[in-house]
């Protein structure tokens, strides 16, 4: 009472117990939200019309936030579930926000859209949960722009850039502007040394301006970012060209804004600041292009490139991740180009894949249509499947519940929450669901060569999270007690389990209701297995 009461006489203008009363409401209304996700959301993704609620707070939004770092904060090992759909809800929050923030700067004129900040708008909406701002990348830019104006005092103590705060003043005469350059190329790949990433070029890290300072490796297009941006708060005026296959920046040497692409030279961030002409960039590709491929793009078509980048890299493979940054991606792109087509029907098609959000689906289906008449066959062909899956989900009973004492469940070892080891590949994992024997299709089971086990396909199989994030579907004979149980670092841990006791998981109540015999098994099975190790 006396913290309140001190809080108080220093702040007038606030008061403290309307604040208290709004802080606590919101508290209140988090966790009901929070604790309803489970059961509406077991046994799907979390569509975005799941958020609905969450929209429409009677509370502010920072203390609703303020609620869920708070549950995201709580012990380790316990509430889980609790963690893993406040995560989704501040993941769903402040994607909203960043999504704004685009919005706004899209509107601003050219000449107000920085580079830096489109970079981070980027990262920020790809990871929402980490801890990126433009105040604290900004810094650090300035930082390495600091350095920058070191090296060129030793050279020229004179130099205009020198003199002038940030950006003032443009450099005038290309000596000047050079020394500028050769300062920055100094610093940045011989002292700090940046350099491209050609050994993992193609993980998405690279396309995140803050993993770029923080690991001093990239892309062209984000190295170029930050090399143009440098560049131009000493006064060099960089342009971003839109090369194929390799982005780059051009430096003029003629008249300002000339047209002719021979009065530039090209600046590849990617190859250490290396200077090129016309003919080298040609050489740097393996082809010959037109003169358009040459001229200076604009902020939101490097935005469109960068975000096609990880567009791409979400199209690689069939992971949780990669299906996640194509979901990112795939909105970021059609914020900046809603009626795009091409967009909007791989994001029908995505979400058909994933058998989410059905309604959505049909939503973004009438818009191409509407868009472009000529796709009636494929959204023809969605439309009737997506109505389908609707009408199937209409008629589902509820969840399947699995009785141990069950004549058919009688060759079932394991139970859920049990960490267990694979015997071939070795990998860690923990049960979260069983069948009496393979339920997976004839493919997959020859794929899998399933029947070149002893038992086939004709024994329990076990569906497991595995620490290195996938899920996989494990015969029993392949399985073997952890006698080192830990925790398993997965993503969905939380979907299915509220706690780690130390030795095995505990099932929340959606698991266990579809698994009510499980949980008694485990605990006597870990305390067959345990115990003697501990006397």
């Amino acid at each position: 009472m006396m913290l309140l009461f001190c809080v108080s006489v220093h702040s007038d203008s606030v008061s403290w117990l309307e604040e208290y009363k709004a802080r606590h409401n919101a508290g209140l209304e988090a966790q009901r939200i929070v604790a309803s996700f489970s059961k509406r959301f077991f046994s799907e993704h979390v569509p975005c019309d799941g958020f609905s609620d969450i929209e429409t707070l009677g509370c502010p939004s920072h203390f609703f936030e303020d609620e869920l770092m708070c549950i995201l904060n709580m012990e380790g090992r316990k509430g889980l579930t609790w963690k893993y759909y406040a995560k989704k809800i501040l993941y769903f929050l402040r994607q909203q926000n960043i999504l704004k923030n685009l919005k706004e700067y899209l509107q601003r004129p050219t000449e107000r859209q920085s580079f830096l900040e489109g970079a981070v708008l980027i990262d920020q909406y790809c990871n929402p949960l980490s801890d990126i701002c433009l105040k604290s990348v900004q810094a650090q830019v300035d930082d390495i722009t600091d350095k920058v104006r070191k090296v060129l005092r030793t050279k020229n103590p004179r130099h205009p850039s020198l003199a002038s705060k940030a950006g003032e003043v443009l450099v005038p005469e290309v000596e000047l502007q050079r020394q500028v350059l050769d300062a920055m190329n100094c610093v940045l790949y011989e002292q700090l040394k940046y350099k491209g990433n050609e050994l993992d070029y193609y993980n998405s890290l690279n396309s995140y301006i803050h993993q770029v300072l923080i690991r001093r490796t990239g892309i062209p297009i984000s190295l170029s970012v930050l090399y143009l941006t440098i560049a131009r708060q000493l006064g060099v005026k960089l342009e971003p060209v839109n090369f194929p296959s390799h982005f780059l920046l051009r430096w003029c040497q003629g008249k300002e804004g000339s047209t002719d692409i021979f009065d530039y030279t090209y600046i590849d961030a990617f190859g250490k600041g290396k200077q090129l002409t016309v003919k080298e960039c040609e050489y740097l590709i393996g082809h010959h292009v037109t003169e358009e491929f040459y001229g200076v793009v604009t902020s939101k078509e490097v935005l469109q490139r960068m975000v096609g980048n990880l567009l791409n890299l979400g199209k690689r493979e069939s992971t949780d991740q990669s299906y996640q940054l194509l979901r990112d991606s795939l909105d970021l792109y059609l914020a900046m180009y809603p009626d795009n087509v091409q967009h909007l029907m791989l994001q029908a098609r995505l979400y058909f894949h994933l058998g989410i959000w059905p309604e959505k689906v049909l939503d973004i289906l009438q818009h191409i249509q509407a868009l472009d008449p000529s796709q009636h066959g494929a959204v023809g062909y969605l439309v009737q499947h997506t109505l389908e899956h609707i009408e199937r989900r209409k008629e589902e009973l509820g969840p399947e519940v699995k009785h141990r004492s069950d004549e058919k469940h009688k060759e079932v070892c394991f139970s859920i929450g049990l960490i267990m080891k694979h015997k071939r590949y070795g990998y860690n994992c923990v049960i979260y669901g069983w069948d009496p024997a393979c339920m997976m299709g004839h493919e997959w089971i020859r794929n899998m060569n399933v029947h070149s086990l002893p038992h086939g396909p004709h024994q329990p199989f076990y569906n497991v999270l595995v620490e290195d994030g996938s899920c996989r579907y494990a015969a029993q004979e392949n399985l073997e007690y952890n006698s080192e149980p830990r925790e398993i670092p997965h993503p969905d841990i939380g979907r299915y389990f509220s706690e780690f006791t130390g030795l095995h998981y505990l099932a929340n109540t959606e698991l266990e209701i579809r698994y009510p015999e499980d949980l008694e098994l485990t605990r006597a099975t870990v305390q067959k297995i345990y115990s003697s190790g501990k006397e």
